[in-house]
């Protein structure tokens, strides 16, 4: 009998955890807002908070008017059907270096694992911005924040 109770305590206790955890996350996501976007790190950011609420219009408007820029809608249909998929994804924003009208932004895209105690599944990278009409907008991110076709012309 004092097994049985000691047994309901302990998944008790691991039922509490669990609450506790997803009640973490969810308010901790609530918690992120937008930031003015005077410098070119809170670009980044913006642009992946408005992609991770599903704010499509909002991110089109961070990105850079060049001959590569898709369209509205090829931009939206690219993140809801799965071909860019941030689900799983998160991006943590490091320092810029600013060169007249250009920047260069240190990123490091974070992906979910699976395991608790996995390797460091983060890949560095950089996001390049560019001024525009005095304000900061983006020209390259690391995938699956912004694809390679988007950037480079593919060779014919």
């Amino acid at each position: 009998m004092k097994q049985d109770r000691f047994l309901i305590a302990i998944l008790l206790g691991i039922g509490l955890l669990m609450v506790a955890s997803v009640g973490l996350y969810w308010w901790r996501q609530q918690r992120q807002s937008y930031l003015p976007d005077d410098a070119p790190e809170a670009v980044v950011h913006n642009y992946a908070l408005a992609l991770h609420r599903h704010d499509f219009e909002r991110a089109y408007g961070y990105l850079a008017e060049t001959e590569k820029r898709p369209d509205f809608a090829s931009f939206r249909t690219a993140f809801l059907t799965g071909m860019l998929n941030i689900d799983q994804a998160a991006i943590e924003i490091g320092r810029a270096q600013i060169y007249d009208d250009q920047a260069v932004v240190q990123v490091r895209v974070i992906y979910a694992t699976g395991a608790p105690f996995s390797p460091d599944p983060g890949a560095p990278g950089t996001a390049s911005l560019v001024r525009q009409n005095g304000q900061w907008r983006i020209t390259e991110m690391p995938y699956p924040y912004y694809p390679p076709e988007w950037t480079w012309k593919r060779p014919d």
